[in-house]
């Protein structure tokens, strides 16, 4: 696909104006290629290229709090059948059943969210901070709405089950009980959003101080620099912690009995693959390779395959002894500081 960029058409006054440019022939047109766009992208620092493409997205989830320290009184009497200071025990009550049905529920939905934030983003070095393709957000934005409402509906059934819950605290702690620590309503103690906070220099500080504009854009830079180095950390980490996984469910257990496998074991690969071909930055052609070599190793492997004891056994061998150079390709990516080619466009 071309893109055709040239100066306004104009009438000739004359057939011989060899200052017009000519309609028919493009003379004097520039020309930009959408593939010549990709290339220079490409060839983008890692950084600058992570700057450029990713938005901050920072999670807020609220929660009730299901403990409370006790109070000073009540230190005191835990502390004296040990004749011990008070100021020396550090004791709380636990308020909630966790494991009632329903708080188990809105539980769920909180995991749900953090999960999808963090499978959906890269690290940064800021705390509770990652960073979504920005071509990702309608999508993250929907997902988030949906997860907002279950949780308000996992609320109000928190809610509904209120009395039972504070009925079963006052059994359970006894004089330890307080109704203070229990509100009228729960529903408003849960909550779920998301903001996305600016990470770049504010533009009127260019204005205001064209040096500490500057001093803001290095420290920036060097924060993405950070970014990158952390994704490559984590997905190193990640596909060393699946490889060995795997690699101990296809090795005989304890008296070479036969260890439990499951699907997950490989369909956890395949979702790590294809999380790393949208995530990944490019900054890291050793780990690219070592990806790249895992992900071709268990293209077309069929998890029913891999855990059958007979008549596959050269699958199940191919595949442990691939894993296993995986993981010692892995080894220097794990234990060295991450080493990045960084690739510059030509000046």
């Amino acid at each position: 696909m071309t893109l055709l960029i040239s100066p306004p058409r104009r009438g000739r006054t004359r057939p011989d104006d060899e200052d017009l440019p000519d309609a028919e022939t493009d003379h004097g047109a520039a020309e930009i290629t959408v593939l010549d766009e990709e290339r220079d992208h490409r060839e983008q620092d890692p950084a600058e290229r992570l700057r450029e493409d990713a938005a901050a997205v920072r999670l807020h989830i609220s929660w009730p709090g299901l403990r409370r320290t006790l109070s000073a009184e009540q230190k005191e009497d835990a502390a004296s059948p040990f004749d011990a200071e008070s100021g020396s025990l550090s004791a709380s009550k636990k308020l909630l059943d966790t494991k009632h049905p329903a708080l188990r529920a809105a539980a769920k939905v909180r995991h749900a969210a953090v999960s999808y934030w963090k499978n959906a983003s890269l690290p940064y070095p800021e705390a509770g901070v990652r960073l979504l393709p920005r071509t990702d957000l309608p999508a993250f934005e929907r997902r988030m709405g949906d997860l907002q409402a279950e949780l308000a509906d996992a609320a109000a059934d928190v809610d509904a089950h209120r009395d039972e819950l504070v009925s079963r605290a006052r059994r359970r702690l006894g004089d330890l009980f307080d109704p203070v620590d229990y509100p009228p309503s729960l529903a408003p103690l849960f909550g779920l959003s998301w903001d996305l906070p600016a990470v770049e220099p504010p533009d009127y500080l260019r204005r205001l101080s064209p040096r500490l504009y500057q001093q803001e854009c290095d420290r920036v830079r060097q924060r993405f620099e950070q970014a990158v180095e952390l994704a490559e950390q984590a997905f190193a980490q990640e596909l060393a912690q699946l490889v060995e996984h795997l690699r101990e469910r296809l090795t005989g257990g304890e008296g070479g009995g036969p260890r439990v496998f499951r699907d997950s074991a490989v369909e956890n690969l395949t979702e790590f693959f294809a999380r790393f071909r949208r995530l990944n930055v490019g900054g890291n052609e050793e780990l690219d390779a070592v990806v790249a070599e895992a992900e071709g190793l268990m293209r077309g492997v069929d998890p029913v395959d891999l855990r059958a004891s007979t008549g596959v056994g050269w699958l199940q061998d191919r595949v442990r002894d691939g894993l296993t150079g995986v993981a010692e390709a892995l080894d220097p990516l794990l234990t060295d500081a991450p080493r990045r080619r960084v690739l510059r466009a030509p000046r």
